[in-house]
């Protein structure tokens, strides 16, 4: 007999299986709660109190499972967008990409998914963040990276990879600030007073808010655009507007957040875009830029800063742009400069220290280790040198290549490949045995050609030196991928071979390049050739087209892919060195296609980077172009060295800037080559 049904239930004919299942189920509910009765009271308790436990504990973690998971609703992510000032563009076409509004810069689109696209590269529109349905494993990735994951991740557990990858990588960064290859600590940073928009978390952007993505409308110039030259002085006057606009006189812009970032309050982005301006031509950018340096600019401040990046961006900047104006107030700032970063040099070894108060006279090493990095010390030397042969002051001259002569003698070295650090107090190398042409060691080997050069090929020793650390690198740095046979190069750690390579490392290219030109051996051409094809699939195979920071490459062909990218590993910084190396390339080889790869990263940078009211921004994942992930900083050098290269590359003249007559410094300034002393 079956139990009459509940007035709120539909009744239901149940077939002999079904009712023999009903009276199974009801008898094991029975038979459970017999067993419960007999368990004594302690055993009854102690279970509930385990019970209770995992309740508490799975609320007190409630708050990081949702952050991770849940997303805002349509309306509210609409909300923020106004809040922040933003304006959506309505998406009908149902999962397509937004039609730009049409306005003074836009024409109208034609057929109905027909994107407008500009005559100039043009700010990129907000487009309406998709709906949230169920939440995917892999929201911070593209699609195809749902399905195939990367080597580095676990598929099933991608998710939560990213999530502890993202945070260690945070953690790190609230510690250090790495610069090149420069580390210094984050409490030397200094930020500016919130704005109004940072101080709302609902409209927070960036890596710290990846739930709320904001995703850039992918935008290409329009293919009636021929004029490329006029497309970067178009970028660098978005770039330096937001800069004018937010964080005139600073270290740098951020330009989500519309506020400015400081670091040692020498207005880096202005001083590094100074001799850019120049040579763009903007003249109007440029007189207000000397007046501010003229009227505000003081080194007679209690502030530690860094020898090695005040070096090449300040140093060096100040005296191209005296080289290409001919203005003494340039070489004033300059010599004023040098004189206050020389207490660094008072070392008991003579190998300077990384950190010099250019107020107080004081020097010392990071507070954490008594080494400075090889690409400090020994990346210096031409805007040092360049300084004595203007001022015709021995001084800095001598305190730069003493240092140069004490590497040189150095045991510690393999193959001409140097170790990363160098003790200030001891002159010996430390942490021997690892070898790289990334981080902390690549300006090194640039230097040693470079100055060989400037002083007109005569200082034997350096070429001796690079000459050596390039058979070095070929001979345990250089492989090749098992897919596509793309030549890299890796880095070596006590004889174990890693094929990791630093977006850094793309400035070998260029100075291979610039070493053949001077008549050096036809393999380096070569090598440069190999190595140039890498570093352009490197931006090539990524979603945005833009290079992550550090590649691992395969090498195995099983593999399928050329390039991995770790997830901690895919920010991109608008870093220079693909296209100074495209811009050496081009000048050597006469080859287009290595302006059509730099033509293709700055569409890129316009894409993925370039801020509505003005300036570029750093982004966290080259690998999603819905959600790259802004990281509201713009870094100098992409003033000072990227939009610099990427102009000589595009221009006709080779005259400009001749490299028979000019060398470029690591931060992309200009400095004459020394007349050869007569024989």
């Amino acid at each position: 007999m079956y139990p009459p049904p509940r007035k709120d239930f539909v009744a239901l004919t149940l077939t002999d299986q079904d009712s023999n299942t009903y009276n199974n189920g009801k008898h094991r509910r029975q038979s459970c709660w017999r067993k419960w009765k007999q368990l004594s009271r302690l055993q009854r308790s102690l279970i509930l109190f385990l019970l209770a436990l995992l309740l508490i504990l799975g609320l007190l973690s409630y708050p990081s499972i949702t952050d991770q998971w849940q997303g805002l609703s349509d309306k509210e992510e609409w909300l923020e967008l106004n809040d922040r000032g933003l304006k959506p563009v309505l998406n009908t076409a149902g999962g397509k990409a937004p039609a730009p509004v049409v306005g003074p810069h836009l024409e109208q689109a034609q057929g109905p998914d027909a994107i407008a696209e500009p005559r100039v590269p043009e700010f990129p529109v907000l487009a309406k963040p998709p709906i949230k349905r169920k939440p995917i494993l892999n929201r911070r990735g593209p699609p195809s990276l749902q399905k195939d994951g990367n080597m580095s991740d676990t598929i099933g557990g991608e998710k939560q990879a990213q999530k502890v990858q993202d945070e260690e990588e945070e953690d790190k960064e609230k510690k250090i600030v790495s610069w090149r290859g420069t580390v210094i600590e984050a409490d030397q940073v200094t930020e500016a007073p919130p704005s109004a928009i940072e101080k709302e978390p609902a409209a927070a952007l960036g890596p710290t808010n990846p739930a709320k993505p904001t995703a850039f409308a992918p935008l290409e110039a329009s293919p009636e655009v021929t004029d490329r030259l006029e497309a970067v002085r178009d970028a660098f006057r978005h770039a330096w507007k937001g800069y004018k606009d937010y964080a005139w006189g600073h270290d740098e812009l951020k330009p989500i957040s519309k506020s400015f970032g400081e670091w040692f309050g020498l207005g880096l982005t202005l001083i590094d875009a100074l001799d850019t301006m120049w040579i763009l031509g903007l003249k109007e950018e440029f007189a207000e830029a000397r007046d501010w340096v003229e009227k505000e600019l003081s080194f007679n401040k209690n502030v530690d800063v860094n020898l090695f990046e005040t070096t090449i961006r300040v140093l060096g900047g100040l005296l191209s742009t005296y080289h290409l104006t001919g203005d003494p107030i340039f070489l004033e700032k300059a010599k004023d400069l040098g004189s206050r970063l020389m207490p660094a040099f008072k070392t008991p070894s003579k190998i300077p220290f990384s950190d010099v108060n250019i107020g107080k006279g004081t020097a010392h090493p990071p507070r954490w280790t008594s080494d400075s990095t090889l690409a400090e010390v020994t990346s210096i030397q031409l805007e040092f040198r360049e300084l004595s042969h203007l001022t015709q002051d021995p001084q800095y001259q001598d305190v730069a290549n003493e240092v140069m002569r004490l590497v040189h003698d150095l045991p510690g070295k393999h193959d001409g490949l140097v170790p990363m650090f160098i003790n200030t107090n001891s002159g010996q190398f430390t942490h021997k045995g690892v070898f790289t042409l990334g981080a902390r060691a690549d300006s090194y080997y640039e230097y040693l050609l470079k100055q060989w050069i400037q002083g007109g090929k005569t200082e034997d020793t350096l070429l001796e030196d690079y000459l050596q650390a390039i058979e070095g690198v070929k001979k345990h740095l250089v492989r090749q991928t098992g897919p596509s046979r793309l030549t890299f190069v890796g880095e070596l750690s006590h004889n174990r071979f890693n094929p990791k390579m630093d977006h850094l490392v793309c400035f070998l290219p260029g100075t291979l390049a610039l070493g053949a030109h001077n008549g050096l051996p036809g393999d380096h051409m070569d090598l440069a050739v190999q190595l140039m094809e890498t570093c352009h699939q490197m931006y090539k195979q990524m979603e945005t087209g833009l290079s992550p920071e550090i590649a691992h490459f395969s090498l195995q062909s099983s593999d399928g892919h050329d390039v991995v990218v770790k997830p901690a590993d895919r920010h991109n910084l608008l870093r220079p060195e693909t296209v100074e190396s495209l811009f050496y390339m081009y000048r050597f080889t006469k080859d287009t296609k290595y302006r059509d790869w730099g033509w293709d990263i700055l569409k890129s940078f316009n894409k993925y980077t370039k801020v509505p009211d003005g300036g570029y921004t750093s982004i966290n994942n080259v690998r999603d172009p819905v959600n790259p992930l802004p990281r509201d900083k713009m870094e100098s050098f992409f003033l000072g060295e990227t939009l610099k290269y990427l102009y000589l590359l595009f221009s006709d003249d080779m005259e400009l800037l001749s490299l028979d007559k000019y060398i470029f410094n690591t931060e992309a300034h200009p400095l004459p080559i020394w007349p050869s002393p007569p024989k």
